[in-house]
């Protein structure tokens, strides 16, 4: 007898939910006046990063490697160098991805699983301070 192991991206409801988490947080990325800051460093058109984040969740929540298949590697964080990302920036993508996963993920103590490693990960990606001018 085997036993299947369940994956977060299963947990959650998969595509369906993936797909709701980040179209739902971009409309907040969008609209959010806390987001401002954050929303600037993006093109105007978000479609893209909706794509591509999409497809990185998918993997990293244990679902179809689509990310990975198409890119390789993530590299998250040399990716996110084109745009300066400070405290602002961090904080209303912070807001809008919790506000997001609050909203479409039901099970609060999977919300907490997913949203530990994902704080950790929006910290990281901050590269600049502060005090810093562009």
């Amino acid at each position: 007898m085997t036993e299947e192991t369940t994956t977060l991206y299963q947990a959650i409801g998969g595509d369906e939910t993936i797909r709701r988490l980040v179209r739902r947080f971009y409309e907040l990325m969008d609209t959010l006046p806390e987001a401002r800051a954050c929303r600037a460093v993006h093109p105007p058109s978000l479609a893209n990063a909706e794509e591509k984040l999409y497809e990185y969740l998918s993997g990293y929540l244990g679902g179809p490697r689509l990310y990975t298949d198409k890119y390789g590697h993530p590299r998250l964080r040399s990716r996110h160098f084109v745009a300066a990302i400070g405290p602002e920036e961090h904080d209303g993508w912070v807001l809008c991805f919790k506000r997001a996963m609050d909203e479409t993920i039901g099970h609060a103590e999977l919300r907490e699983v997913i949203w530990a490693p994902i704080a950790k990960l929006a910290h990281h990606m901050q590269n600049k301070n502060e005090d810093a001018t562009q």
